[in-house]
């Protein structure tokens, strides 16, 4: 893709592109080609898309300002790669992963791709830092507002749009009552502030609507 972006930025800007702002947003002062490569890769419709990136590393930059420690770098790095390849698939995230392994210096790979592969569950360890904040930046979409949560379940329905109904109602159910279960859906005591209640009543909500209750 190289630099194919920067022609048309006016144009997109006009249409409010967030792939305007996320060209800026980088978090490597090189390898731009990389870059707009992984911007060609989330250029796409559903609910991982562009949108979904900038959310990420917007909510990164509400954990860093409230002094939760991480590398800024290291994890905003993580982001840029951890739905680069997205299918609705199994190894989505495990092939995101190895793209991050085969084109950053060693020095960034492997730890960029330990927390690619962690946003599988969205479990890091207690003495995981990064992790904790990629994954709760990643959650951070169940505590939005209820016209952005609706949005973000329809765009998670498009992704999954090779699914039947039943299937797809049986596993984002399943889905939901794990996250429910789970003692703190937030890793970070900030994000829990934040944003653990309204995750969860948007949770309930969501799998009453599937229950049909």
């Amino acid at each position: 893709m190289g630099d194919g972006l920067r022609p048309r930025r006016g144009a997109r800007a006009a249409r409010g592109d967030p792939a305007v702002s996320l060209v800026d947003r980088w978090p490597l002062p090189d390898h731009h080609a990389l870059r707009d490569d992984l911007l060609a890769a989330w250029d796409r419709a559903g609910y991982h898309d562009l949108r979904h990136l900038e959310e990420v590393l917007d909510r990164l930059d509400v954990l860093a300002a409230a002094g939760v420690p991480f590398d800024r770098t290291l994890v905003a790095l993580a982001a840029w790669f951890h739905d680069a390849v997205y299918d609705g698939a199994d190894d989505d995230e495990e092939r995101s992963a190895r793209w991050a392994e085969d084109a950053l210096p060693a020095t960034r790979a492997d730890e960029v791709a330990r927390l690619v592969r962690m946003t599988v569950e969205h479990r890091p360890a207690g003495d995981d830092p990064a992790g904790a904040a990629l994954s709760d930046a990643d959650l951070g979409i169940l505590a939005a507002p209820r016209w952005r949560y609706d949005a973000y379940v329809a765009g998670v329905r498009a992704d999954f749009a090779h699914v039947g109904d039943d299937d797809f109602r049986a596993g984002r159910a399943a889905v939901l009552r794990d996250l429910v279960a789970r003692a703190h859906l937030f890793s970070t005591s900030h994000a829990r502030e934040l944003w653990e209640d309204a995750a969860r009543a948007n949770l309930e909500r969501e799998l009453a609507g599937l229950s049909g209750r």
